[in-house]
């Protein structure tokens, strides 16, 4: 995607080959950082403050991760050292741990001086199938976009809702839940898109509306919980959102408040979709709810704020009384049986098991195989 009429990834080697380079996404919107991560330490630290953020970015970086730990130390040890500090950093997100695992199956037959090279090249391998995995769902969804647009008045916009970040930020490029309105955006589809501010770290206010107003996207931040009366309205002609873990039976896990979203859309008749990578697909669960761990960050998300002053300082600052105490849970799930259906790199998809399996059966063989001998010291 495009910042200031730049092709830009959230995520890329630089010239020197081997230091790993990402957008801050903690400085957005107010000022475009680049983060140089050097190290396995480096890499851990961006995901778990949220430097980078998004499950295929997280992915993504996690790879690269375990790149830079193999600079340092390219032994079975360190490997799995790197792979254990990776994927702590973040409990919720599933392609953390499908990157990790991708990685180790690539490093476990390798001889480790020639690791580094492998490693690397995988990581780029997982970048780039991210990309082309992000570019076919943007294909598919587009088909829901067009149907629409074909209902309308001529010059009449489609407008979608979108909760959280699901954009290029939070993959490689293109992103999950914004890939079919980028395209129908570039096709000359007039389209317009109601970004949720989504509380509390506010990823919709500044980093949806950021990315969608340098591609020139048609877009209004609203608060939260606008959204149910926008759809009571007719004001929704359809709502996509991304998912950090679906599990085999179609439950979708993604930013708190997803849920609630919902609701709202299946009350008032407006189609639901969730836009996914493969690798978001955990086939070892089946209960969302029960199964899914729910990660609770820090309550400093909900009692500070950061914004830029009118003389252009940036400041934070808190807006909840001392004393109170807060409640951060990062996500929510939300029941197959709210879900229209699933966009991913292979169609249209419903969301049930069966669904899934068939779209992704070499993925159900996978994860229903023994995991201990996956071990670099096996």
């Amino acid at each position: 995607m495009k910042v200031d009429g730049i092709h830009t990834r959230s995520i890329w080697l630089e010239p020197d080959g081997w230091t790993v380079a990402a957008i801050d996404q903690r400085r957005l919107p107010h000022e475009y950082v680049i983060a140089r991560l050097t190290n396995c330490d480096r890499a851990a630290d961006a995901i778990r403050s949220m430097l980078v953020r998004g499950a295929p970015l997280i992915g993504a970086t996690a790879a690269y991760g375990m790149a830079l730990a193999m600079r340092e130390d390219a032994s079975d040890a360190a490997a799995d050292l790197a792979y254990n500090k990776l994927i702590a950093t973040r409990p919720t997100a599933i392609n953390l741990k499908w990157a990790l695992d991708e990685m180790r199956r690539a490093l476990a037959p390798v001889k480790p001086a020639e690791r580094v090279a492998a490693a690397y090249q995988r990581a780029a391998e997982i970048a780039d199938e991210d990309v082309a995995i992000n570019q076919a769902i943007g294909a598919n969804g587009l088909k829901l976009i067009e149907a629409i647009a074909a209902t309308k008045k001529p010059g009449e916009r489609v407008n979608v809702l979108t909760h959280c970040n699901a954009g290029w930020l939070a993959t490689v490029d293109w992103g999950t839940a914004t890939a079919p309105i980028y395209q129908a955006f570039d096709k000359g589809i007039p389209i317009h898109v109601y970004a949720d501010e989504t509380r509390p770290r506010n990823q919709g206010a500044s980093l949806t509306a950021w990315e969608l107003g340098h591609h020139g996207v048609d877009h209004t931040v609203i608060p939260d919980n606008t959204g149910g009366h926008l759809m009571q309205h007719g004001m929704v002609d359809l709502v996509i959102v991304g998912t950090d873990r679906v599990t085999a039976d179609g439950d979708v896990c993604n930013k708190i408040g997803t849920y609630l979203k919902a609701l709202a859309a299946a009350d008032n008749k407006v189609p639901f979709y969730v836009a996914l990578p493969s690798p978001t697909i955990d086939f070892t669960i089946h209960d969302g709810v029960k199964e899914i761990p729910i990660e609770q960050r820090e309550a400093s998300e909900v009692t500070d704020m950061t914004g830029r002053t009118a003389d252009g300082r940036i400041e934070t600052v808190r807006i909840v009384p001392p004393g109170s105490q807060v409640a951060n849970y990062g996500f929510d799930v939300t029941p197959s049986r709210l879900v229209t259906g699933l966009i991913t790199e292979r169609g249209l998809l419903k969301p049930d098991r069966a669904s899934l399996a068939a779209a992704f059966p070499e993925r159900v063989a996978r994860e229903q195989e023994a995991a201990p001998d996956d071990c670099l010291d096996a």
